[in-house]
């Protein structure tokens, strides 16, 4: 298939930057095509690690890499990304679309303001205004990149924008701006003149290397279950983090796709909402040590639990996953025994992936337990695989009906095993 969608299966975190840069090598563009820089993805390239949060990850690879309308944009954190890029002699062929929306320092203040007032009920958002800003796209007030680059225009914009964000920050929060219309007008008006080259119609563009045949992947952010409509609600993101998003996002036709889960050998979420399967005792606070379960954007401690395929099957029929990429089952190395949670149970009676959160909240995950294994990153084959590792595989796989194409050892692009399903 000429494009690749690339999805997290679970709450996030689940290593789609490393699959992302791996598959970027044979690849022509690369479209980061929902959320903003409350995402973050890490690629280990030899001894450097480069942390993105807007830029796709196929940029090591020298890859055009485009910004789709359905991000939210905070250019501060962007024009720091393309600094560090050029401190490393890599210098981004990267492309906006007119369409992107810009978070804007009003956005940031709403949100920390709103997540102190919800005190125990808070969402856990990272505070970076993505939340705010989509709430203004849907109300047709937002900025978008392309009124960054129309003075006037920007001008009354921030204007008006200001004004009422200042009334609500003051009269509902009791707190007052941190910068004056003026200076927010000046610093974006500046930013704006920095990424002014990087303008470009990127639906048009992906249209037409389809239509050539090219290759483009679609690198999503977030995950399945953070997804504005069918995630665990209120505990989500404030965009479609599921496939289907990528064609509205974009500005490109439905058709079919070829698309990879990303799914971590065992479970993560940052933030609050319900998790079935959290270890909250020594052993997850293990696996968090161990796997390095920090966030790439805040450096929270993400909260740690067994791989749930319940909630598995639920995000395979959301996606339509074609295959199947696991990570971090190096992490799980050592362990004597590792479970998977195979059913729910409320009330004593066998529950599917509940729509209500309340339900999901209460049910009990049922249980497979399997043979712990010792794996290291130097393997590079299936076959080096012990058994019972195999076996932990091939189950995942089995049960989602889903192949598994390939397997991360470990955080550096070499450390990752390519199998086919005909091995499995």
């Amino acid at each position: 298939m000429p494009a690749t969608i690339i999805i997290g299966s679970q709450w996030g975190d689940e290593g789609k930057g490393k699959i992302t840069d791996l598959l970027s090598a044979d690849t022509d563009l690369v479209v980061r095509f929902q959320g903003g820089n409350n995402a973050g993805h890490t690629v280990i390239v030899a001894d450097k690690t480069y942390k993105f949060h807007l830029i796709p990850s196929g940029v090591i690879f020298g890859k055009p890499c485009l910004i789709a309308s359905g991000v939210v944009l905070d250019p501060a954190v962007l024009l720091k990304e393309i600094a560090v890029l050029r401190e490393n002699a890599l210098e981004p062929k990267l492309v906006i679309d007119p369409h992107t929306n810009i978070i804007m320092p009003w956005h940031q203040e709403l949100d920390a303001a709103k997540e102190a007032v919800l005190g125990e009920r808070k969402i856990g958002t990272t505070k970076k205004g993505i939340g705010p800003c989509y709430a203004d796209r849907v109300n047709r007030t937002g900025i978008r990149f392309i009124d960054l680059l129309e003075e006037d225009l920007f001008r009354e914009k921030v204007a008006r924008n200001y004004a009422d964000s200042k009334l609500l920050l003051e009269s509902v929060y009791q707190q007052s701006p941190r910068y004056s219309e003026q200076e927010i007008f000046d610093q974006y008006h500046e930013m704006g003149a920095s990424l002014r080259s990087y303008y470009g119609d990127v639906g048009g563009l992906v249209a037409k290397a389809l239509k050539e045949s090219k290759h483009v992947i679609f690198e999503g952010a977030q995950g399945t279950f953070l997804d504005i409509s069918y995630g665990t609600y209120p505990f989500v993101t404030s965009s479609h983090t599921i496939s289907g998003g990528v064609f509205s996002n974009v500005g490109i036709p439905p058709m079919s796709m070829d698309t990879i889960g990303i799914v971590k050998a065992y479970t993560t979420r940052v933030g609050s909402g319900p998790f079935p399967t959290e270890l909250t005792d020594k052993l997850g606070d293990k696996i968090r040590e161990i796997g390095k379960e920090f966030g790439t954007t805040t450096g929270r401690p993400r909260r740690v639990g067994w791989l749930d395929l319940v909630m598995l099957k639920y995000a395979h029929r959301l996606n339509g996953f074609t295959q199947l990429a696991l990570t971090k089952l190096d992490v799980l190395s050592g362990l004597d025994s590792i479970k998977v949670a195979v059913g729910y149970r409320l009330a004593d009676k066998p529950l599917q992936f509940p729509l209500s959160l309340k339900q999901l909240e209460q049910c009990e995950a049922v249980y497979e337990e399997f043979e712990g294994f010792e794996i290291d990153s130097s393997l590079r084959e299936w076959d080096q695989l012990p058994e019972a590792a195999k076996k932990y595989i091939n189950f995942i796989s089995k049960t989602l009906q889903v192949p598994v194409s390939m397997v991360s050892v470990g955080p550096a692009r070499k450390e990752t095993i390519m199998a086919s399903s005909g091995e499995q």
